[in-house]
């Protein structure tokens, strides 16, 4: 079984019921979301997203500088 990489987890057919509210309770922790029982996506907040974005891009960039490629 592949491990489960969130404090918070749930089935799809619980996210498809009221994703808001499980949003809200995770307080912007990742959510894992599990297909029988493994994971399939994991939900996380834009903020995070966007951070983790804006971090790849700088280290993309310095990738780049120090290799030139």
């Amino acid at each position: 079984m592949r491990q489960v990489l969130a404090d918070f987890s749930v089935s799809i057919s619980e996210l498809k019921k009221n994703p808001s509210a499980l949003l809200a309770q995770a307080s912007g922790s990742p959510i894992a979301v599990l297909n029988h029982n493994k994971p399939a996506a994991y939900l996380i907040p834009a903020e995070t997203y966007e951070a983790l974005m804006d971090m790849l891009e700088d280290y993309e960039l310095a990738h780049y500088i120090v290799t030139g490629k």
